[in-house]
């Protein structure tokens, strides 16, 4: 596979993800972070982005609930470079009937290298970054490129 580079924005477009058990961590760390969040745009999965711009007044763009779709849209929109970076607090003791959903939507943010944090301590990190408000290059899969050589 060949690779091209992109820049994200200074704005980061972010996407707020929670497992049942999670979404009161996430929703905490959210009310922490609230002034750094609001600097960028966030999207969530349906009860996860509700919950959090319930409790933080964030605006939160919500997708479907996340066995219903809204990890594969979350995927989606990795891949066609509108999301910069994942937050998702994913329950490592309770087993999910939509697990290959969360494989996948793990394994999409590994393949267009975004940043991922699985849990607050990688959250804050993330969040606490000198690259977090800065415009920041990337390398992807160059699909184009890719495309070309399959058709061509």
């Amino acid at each position: 596979m060949k690779y091209t580079e992109i820049t994200s924005p200074a704005q980061k477009r972010i996407a707020l993800v929670a497992h049942d058990h999670q979404k009161p961590k996430l929703i905490q760390w959210c009310q922490q972070h609230r002034e750094a969040l609001a600097q960028h745009s966030l999207y969530g999965t349906g009860t996860t982005g509700t919950q959090v711009n319930a409790a933080t007044g964030l605006e939160v763009q919500s997708l479907l609930s996340g066995p219903l779709g809204g990890d594969q849209q979350i995927g989606a929109k990795i891949s066609e470079g509108e999301i910069d970076m994942l937050i998702f607090f994913w329950d490592p003791f309770e087993p999910m009937p939509h697990d290959p959903d969360v494989k996948a939507l793990l394994r999409v943010a590994a393949v267009w290298n975004i940043p991922v944090a699985c849990n607050q301590a990688s959250a804050d990190m993330l969040l606490s970054s000198t690259l977090i408000g800065q415009s920041y290059s990337r390398s992807i899969p160059d699909y184009a490129t890719y495309l070309a050589e399959r058709t061509g």
